[in-house]
């Protein structure tokens, strides 16, 4: 595959299960908000919703969310930057 097809399936959104429901995610790049909840983060991050819980409550994960009304909101610059990081790696 062309590295051109590979960026046609990574613009694609993508259906994550969470619990018993299916949620449609989009790609970090076509996302339009400034901040994702916890489950979508954890998608993006390939980690579990508990484990960014547990970086917001310890305050030692790589990012550190908002807290909007007793929420977590994670910011979509700072995914991005620590993939960025990470895919340098």
């Amino acid at each position: 595959m062309s590295t051109d097809t590979n960026q046609q399936f990574n613009q694609q959104p993508t259906l994550q299960l969470i619990g018993r429901n299916y949620q449609l995610c989009l790609p970090l790049n076509l996302e339009p908000r400034v901040a994702i909840p916890t489950a979508d983060a954890a998608f993006h991050l390939n980690r579990k919703c508990q484990t960014l819980r547990v970086w917001a409550c310890l305050e030692n994960g790589p990012i550190r969310p908002m807290r909007i009304c007793g929420r977590l909101a994670w910011p979509v610059a700072d995914i991005r930057k620590l993939l960025n990081q990470e895919a340098a790696c």
